[in-house]
């Protein structure tokens, strides 16, 4: 990409999109393009292939999602599937028929086996059966990848897709049932010392093992890829470090400054028992992290301090 190549953002007003944003403009690009929900609705083909063909972007961030934790999937396993099949197939075939150079499609570490071999390559995509609770959104980040490497292997375009683990980070999603597991917990624990309760009930039984990637190293990988890779393979997003989430609810209590007792609900469900990315591709690619957990969850508390929370 250069300075002054016209790059579109969709999503722009998200977690990862907003990151991705920041990224570029400290990397000194000047023609970003975004869309804001009411100006484009992306499930609707005549509006996206009309956007496509009056702004032809040369470059193209796929980072707009219908997106939640385990309670938003499990409820509404339809409307993940239809919006984020709608949103994928709309833009990258927008993107295509109107010459995009390069686009780079935005997945999820859940499009990997429910019981994946440790730490999870690349190359086990669609080797078992997915997780339940997420099975309707992970079919459709896969078909969205999928859709990038099939348009490559039959046009010869350069999509690429990049799958990170769980995210945090400013402009999380707060939701009181709506969320990932992480922002859930900063808005509990908040919550919960406002309001000097003396316990938190925390889902499952504490014990899987998960990893956390904050947001602006991604947006860093990103751009980073955009620039330095291409090839069918997705390429992992992660730290290729895991922590338990009894001990994340624990370091989000701390840091938040809540001192009651945590409870476990085990007769809610834990989700995968482990899940952990092999993230030696990027790191070859010449990318690593650089937000140790504990410094992103100050970083994160102190933007969810800034704004209002429904």
């Amino acid at each position: 990409m250069q300075a002054n190549s016209k790059i579109y953002v969709a999503g722009h007003k998200g977690m990862v999109g907003s990151a991705i944003i920041r990224e570029l403009q400290r990397k000194g690009y000047t023609n970003i393009i975004t869309r804001s929900h009411s100006e484009l609705d992306l499930t609707r083909q005549v509006e996206v292939e009309k956007f496509f063909a009056d702004e032809k972007p040369e470059y193209v961030f796929l980072a707009a999602a219908k997106v939640g934790g385990i309670a938003a999937n499990s409820a509404a396993l339809a409307d993940f599937m239809f919006f984020n099949m709608m949103i994928e197939m709309n833009v990258i075939n927008s993107a295509w028929k109107n010459g995009c150079k390069k686009l780079e499609f935005l997945g999820s570490s859940c499009i990997y086996p429910r019981m994946c071999p440790q730490p999870i390559k690349e190359e086990y995509l669609l080797s078992g059966y997915l997780e339940k609770t997420n099975e309707a959104y992970a079919l459709a980040k896969i078909s969205g990848l999928k859709y990038c490497e099939y348009l490559n292997t039959q046009y010869g375009t350069d999509y690429i897709s990049v799958m990170p683990c769980n995210l945090y980070g400013p402009n999380d999603n707060y939701h009181p049932e709506h969320s990932h597991v992480l922002p859930a917990l900063i808005r509990r624990f908040h919550e919960a010392k406002v309001n000097n309760l003396e316990n938190v009930t925390c889902w499952g039984d504490g014990t899987p093992l998960r990893e956390f990637l904050y947001v602006d190293d991604l947006a860093e990988l990103c751009v980073f890829l955009m620039n330095n890779y291409s090839g069918n393979e997705t390429v992992n997003a992660g730290t290729g470090q895991e922590i338990t989430i009894k001990g994340l609810t624990e370091l989000v209590a701390e840091v938040v400054g809540y001192n009651g007792k945590i409870l476990w609900d085990k007769s809610k469900p834990n989700g995968t028992p482990r899940k952990v990315l092999d993230v030696s591709k990027a790191e070859k690619l010449g990318w690593k992290y650089k937000t140790s957990l504990r410094e992103g969850i100050k970083m994160a508390y102190a933007d969810y301090l800034t704004k209002t929370h429904d």
